[in-house]
């Protein structure tokens, strides 16, 4: 039984939480978060403990941590979890500053110890089915990658000012699933972005619409559409065209039913947001998670893999900052 502590315990907490508990292979012991409050009622609503990070990181009784922070303590947890000999699974990213996440990098590697970041839509199971039709060659050789991803409302303005911005905190999730589904890092980036849905995201700093190019060593075109508004739902779609077909991976909706009269045709709508759309993925990844660790083996999206993913947002950020001209990787990682 893998004993585990939950470092945070606000909205994406509860989401792990709940995961956890729902495991066979797993118990929560403990559960911190700076709101002491926040953390109590997640520790009574699931029967374990309320401590501080610092205890929990400390007790040798607890065998791995989940850490679902603010971001910028993300890093500095991560170290300290490792160096006690924690396994550790990580909320993205993994830094705001790419420089600190390549320096966390090289603490952890040098622990032994296994993290795995939480890129939860790998673990969809249509983008999965998607990725390993890729990979038994179903389509050819890829050529031409779509990622869709609208939220169906922009955060509070106080988050953005803390977030990293869209392509740290948003698109980060875009970055990791064209690197799970193409199977390589881009060789180049062009961002474009705007401040169309709220003035206010502007006025500190961030857009809330961009659309991202990535060209790879084949040849190949990735190319993602990001949102902070769509008014009717959580739309999360990919397609992916190769040489030899097509493959599509749509939205998952409200119901199935369709509706077919003389005054048309209609469907319901995607589900409203990540909860309801990504909860059996959380699920799925915690599960992986465990049984990476009980094992030994490796875990499936690695600490390496969460850098290379915030390089992208930094080359985006970067590119946004030039008038969208091309930044190659490899200089943001020089």
């Amino acid at each position: 039984m893998l004993k585990v502590g939950l470092l945070g315990a606000g909205r994406i907490g509860n989401v792990h939480a709940r995961a956890i508990t729902a495991h066979p292979g797993s118990q929560l012991v403990a559960v911190s978060d700076v709101m002491t409050a926040n953390a109590e009622k997640l520790a009574a609503a699931y029967g374990c403990e309320a401590r501080s990070s610092e205890e929990i990181i400390a007790d040798p009784a607890i065998d791995a941590v989940l850490v679902a922070t603010s971001t910028d303590t993300h890093s500095d947890l991560i170290e300290a979890a490792t160096a006690a000999g924690k396994a550790v699974l990580c909320e993205k990213p993994v830094d705001l500053s790419l420089e600190r996440a390549q320096a966390c990098l090289a603490a952890a590697e040098a622990t032994g110890k296994p993290v795995m970041i939480g890129f939860n839509r790998r673990f969809d199971p249509n983008f999965g089915t998607l990725q390993k039709a890729l990979a038994a060659g179903e389509i050819g050789k890829a050529e031409l990658l779509a990622i869709t991803s609208f939220d169906p409302a922009p955060p509070p303005v106080e988050y953005v000012k803390v977030s990293g911005g869209l392509y740290r905190d948003m698109m980060i999730h875009d970055f990791d699933m064209a690197r799970f589904i193409m199977g390589e890092a881009p060789v180049s980036i062009s961002a474009t972005g705007s401040s169309i849905v709220d003035e206010a995201i502007g006025a500190a700093g961030d857009v809330d619409t961009a659309v991202v190019t990535m060209t790879y060593a084949s040849g190949a075109i990735c190319v993602i559409k990001n949102s902070r508004r769509a008014g009717y739902g959580y739309d999360q779609r990919v397609e992916l065209l190769g040489s030899e077909g097509l493959l599509q991976a749509g939205n998952m909706l409200e119901n199935t039913v369709v509706k077919s009269t003389t005054a048309g045709v209609t469907g319901a709508k995607p589900t409203f947001f990540f909860l309801e759309r990504y909860m059996p993925a959380y699920e799925a990844e915690w599960a992986a998670f465990v049984e990476a660790v009980e094992s030994g083996g490796a875990v499936p999206v690695t600490l390496a893999e969460g850098v290379d993913a915030l390089a992208c947002a930094e080359a985006a950020t970067r590119s946004q900052a030039q008038g969208g001209a091309p930044v190659k990787l490899a200089d943001v990682l020089a």
